[in-house]
């Protein structure tokens, strides 16, 4: 067997259109134009990058975007009183906190001092208990774009038995939820699950999401099972260079695997295009 490979880049690329068609249409519709504020606090490499892959992709599909960058020392007063400006800016439609925050600043803190209107990535306790009481919640933006993979390739998934790796507060439990939402049965492995490859055997579908290099082998899946590869992680290469895999090793997957997401270009490219389709939504909802 080989896997259908799940292209997220070109997937993202759809979505985005999507996103810019539906921009034009709340223009001329309503005469509004959705902003997205993005703070970046420090000089973080990895987050600087991200954020401006955010601020450009933004702009390509005709939002606006604000963009404001802070200093590493910058005070909890002032970052919150940024926050509040954002929260009262008409023309701001979604508000993004890039973490990590600097350890003197609390991520938890500064995110429930976001809109929950405006937060479009999910994080708020306001947008989780949507989530998992099935209300209209803004969902984390990489378990959204895992579910439409997802179901690009599998559009019914009720009953289906998934296994998700990995318990975070940004993947983890809400691609849970996701799942639950869609009628699948949902099971939430762990550090401490016993016999982690035999109940990975069990998926019809497989998140992979715990940030360890190429863990799942081929003998932890199910033949046919649909896998979703959402780890990042660097290893040294001979050339000195190293290069980026998943948590799952994906051409040993490949042979067992009915569809598979390779990294790069797996869920993480869908990522920023869900963030766009949030904030098209929350500018929506704000004429309604």
């Amino acid at each position: 067997m080989t896997a259908t490979r799940i292209d997220g880049k070109a997937f993202a690329e759809q979505v985005r259109e999507e996103v810019a068609e539906g921009v034009k249409a709340l223009q001329e519709a309503h005469g509004v134009t959705p902003g997205l504020a993005v703070v970046l606090v420090g000089e973080d490499p990895a987050s600087q990058v991200y954020v401006r892959n955010k601020v450009k992709q933004t702009e390509a599909c005709g939002m606006n975007s604000f963009h404001h960058v802070l200093d590493a020392s910058t005070s909890r007063e002032s970052l919150m009183s940024l926050i509040k400006s954002l929260n009262d800016d008409p023309e701001v439609h979604g508000i993004l906190v890039q973490l990590p925050l600097p350890d003197h600043l609390d991520s938890k803190d500064v995110i429930e001092a976001i809109d929950p209107a405006k937060d479009v990535d999910g994080f708020h306790t306001s947008n989780v208990g949507e989530l998992w009481t099935s209300g209209e919640p803004f969902v984390p933006c990489t378990p959204l774009g895992c579910l439409k993979l997802l179901k690009s390739v599998e559009p019914n998934i009720a009953g289906k038995n998934a296994v998700v790796i990995g318990r975070s507060n940004i993947v983890g439990r809400p691609m849970a939820a996701l799942l639950l939402n869609e009628s699948a049965t949902v099971t939430i492995a762990h550090s401490k699950t016993k016999d982690l490859p035999s109940v990975c055997r069990q998926a019809d579908i497989l998140v992979a999401a715990v940030g360890r290099p190429q863990m799942v082998k081929a003998d932890w899946i199910k033949p046919g099972a649909i896998v979703l590869d959402v780890g990042i992680n660097r290893i040294e290469t001979d050339d000195g260079k190293g290069r980026l895999v998943g948590d799952v090793d994906f051409d040993d997957a490949s042979t067992v695997a009915g569809a598979i997401t390779p990294v790069p270009g797996g869920p993480g490219p869908m990522t920023i295009a869900c963030l766009l389709a949030n904030t098209l939504e929350a500018a929506k909802r704000s004429v309604s």
